[in-house]
C-alpha cells in the first residue's frame, strides 16, 4: 500500500494543490521573487537575474490575479509549505498560464511538471477550454525548450517587453520581447 500525504490520495512527496486566497499574497510574492530575481534565484535554472533586475511581481499584482473573476492562482504545497504556484486565467476558449514559480532548490525535481499537469487538467477538464497559452521572454531558450518538450509550440507571435514599467522589472538589455506559446488540450 502506498503511503499518502495528509488526507489525500497522493503519494508522500507529491504536491497538494489548492486555490490561493488573499492571505497567501505575502508568501506568493516571496516565492515568485525567489524563483526569478536576485541571488537566491540562481540556485534554480529559471532565474531571470541576468536579463532583469528589480521586482518580478508585487503584492497588488498577485492580489489582482487571486481576485480575477475568470481565473485563479494555483498553489502547490508539501507538508503545509508553499513549493510552487501558477496563475490560470480563462480567456474564452483558451486559458492563459503565467506566474509559474517553483522554489529554486526544488527545480528539476518534478514539482514543475506536476504543477503544469494539474493546470492543464483544471483548464481542460474543469473549465472545458481547448488550449493553454503563455508568453515567455524570448531569450529564455532553455525554458522555452522545456515547454516545447511538454507539448507547447511557438505561435510565431511576439509581444513587446513593457520597458519603462518597473513593476515587471528593470531590463538589463535592450532586446527583450515575449514569444507566444500554445498547447492544445485533450478533450475529456
Amino acid at each position: 500500500m502506498t503511503e499518502t500525504a495528509h488526507a489525500t490520495d497522493r503519494p508522500v512527496g507529491e504536491p497538494v494543490f489548492r486555490p490561493a486566497t488573499p492571505a497567501d499574497v505575502p508568501a506568493l510574492v516571496e516565492l515568485v521573487e525567489s524563483a526569478y530575481r536576485g541571488d537566491s534565484s540562481r540556485a534554480g535554472w529559471t532565474t531571470e537575474a541576468d536579463l532583469l533586475a528589480g521586482q518580478r511581481t508585487d503584492p497588488e499584482g498577485v492580489a489582482a490575479a487571486i481576485g480575477h473573476a475568470e481565473g485563479l492562482v494555483l498553489l502547490a504545497e508539501r507538508d503545509g509549505g508553499l513549493v510552487a504556484c501558477c496563475q490560470l486565467e480563462r480567456r474564452g476558449e483558451r486559458a492563459y498560464f503565467g506566474m509559474f514559480s517553483v522554489r529554486p532548490g526544488l527545480q528539476g525535481g518534478g514539482v514543475g511538471r506536476a504543477v503544469l499537469a494539474e493546470a492543464e487538467r483544471l483548464a481542460g477538464e474543469e473549465w472545458g477550454v481547448g488550449a493553454m497559452e503563455m508568453t515567455v521572454i524570448e531569450q529564455r531558450t532553455e525554458l522555452i525548450a522545456w515547454y516545447e518538450r511538454r507539448g507547447f509550440r511557438r505561435t510565431g507571435e511576439f509581444s513587446p517587453f513593457p520597458y519603462g514599467d518597473e513593476r515587471f522589472g528593470i531590463p538589463l538589455r535592450p532586446d527583450l520581447r515575449f514569444v507566444h506559446l500554445t498547447k492544445e488540450l485533450k478533450a475529456s
